[in-house]
């Protein structure tokens, strides 16, 4: 629903590249905007990606294009009357009614993760795997440490932020506690599992921007991940070892991939193992840390993989020699 920029390729490729999407463009590619103002307030509901989806097909007639790359749920319900091949990044889970949807459009499908891709849902046509990225060198690199861990992500079961403070605080040490709090879920949450545990040395700071969370993921002794469900990936890990920050977490999902254990991180396999771990934090080198992010997780990481796959969707048919012409529609 909102404008996903498109990825910045570097010069050696040969890309012509447009981006239709709602809001201001924050890209170098040609955008095409669907919505001036993103209709955030109403994710979750059905009509407005409808009515963005409904809008891109009709813009698509428009242009011409080899690959069309669609990050939305109801996009690719027109890819089967368009005569360029469409491909998809499944962002979230692929279990239940959605891998029948995935399926029943039998389009080549990107993961993100190879937990996701394997074990999620192997009987999918996968066409690649491509790690979601960060900019890392927009992440401040620190090789010394303070002594608190932190907790950043939303308020809610799923994320466990209530684990983390028993972490922390079993190891001696406080805690930052930021996140997303804003739905009635999460504040029930936050004021019933969350709030009691936070000791006079721990600090509640609400949700991050970018400039804040860069500064608590940089001087944090570790972040603790205490996720409690198979995240197809998650994001905050590789920006805390873009920061040279080793991740303390539980395994689950995707998180064997992002962490090295022993080399980026430490990884549990049930809550009460977190404290322990913790302590050997500062075991961990930083350097180490920022090196696996700029090699797996950097933006040109993610570019190279996207391009691989999308010069497998073009296939052959493309002229030799003209521009790889690229629509992405998020």
């Amino acid at each position: 629903m909102c404008d996903t920029p498109a990825p910045i390729v570097p010069r050696r490729f040969s890309w012509t590249r447009s981006v239709l999407g709602a809001g201001e463009p924050d890209t170098r590619a040609r955008f095409v905007r669907t919505f001036p103002v993103p209709p955030t307030e109403r994710l979750g509901e059905a009509l407005p990606e409808v009515l963005h989806a409904a809008h891109v097909t009709q813009l698509l007639g428009q242009l011409d294009v080899d690959v069309v790359h669609d990050h939305s749920l109801a996009g690719p319900l027109a890819a089967v009357g368009r005569s360029a091949p469409t491909v998809l990044t499944v962002h979230g889970p692929v279990d239940g009614e959605l891998g029948a949807y995935y399926r029943w459009l039998g389009l080549p499908l990107v993961a993100i993760s190879d937990f996701q891709r394997h074990t999620a849902a192997p009987d999918l046509p996968w066409a690649g795997r491509v790690y979601n990225a960060v900019p890392v060198p927009s992440f401040p690199y620190r090789q010394d440490k303070q002594d608190f861990c932190l907790f950043l992500g939303r308020m809610c079961p799923e994320k466990a932020p209530d684990l983390a403070i028993v972490a922390a605080h079993a190891a001696g040490l406080p805690i930052v506690v930021a996140g997303k709090c804003t739905e009635p879920a999460e504040r029930r949450y936050f004021q019933d599992k969350v709030w009691p545990l936070l000791g006079p040395d721990d600090t509640w700071v609400g949700e991050a921007d970018a400039h804040d969370k860069r500064d608590l993921l940089s001087r944090a002794r570790c972040l603790v991940f205490p996720v409690q469900w198979d995240e197809p990936f998650g994001l905050v890990m590789i920006e805390a070892m873009a920061c040279g920050t080793p991740v303390v977490a539980l395994r689950g999902g995707s998180v064997p991939e992002v962490v090295d254990h022993g080399v980026t991180g430490w990884i549990g396999q049930e809550p009460a193992q977190l404290a322990r771990r913790i302590v050997q934090a500062d075991r961990i080198d930083p350097a180490a840390c920022r090196r696996r992010a700029e090699r797996l997780f950097d933006v040109a990481a993610m570019v190279t993989g996207y391009e691989r796959v999308y010069r497998q969707i073009a296939g052959p048919s493309r002229e030799p020699g003209r521009d790889l012409r690229l629509l992405t529609a998020s």
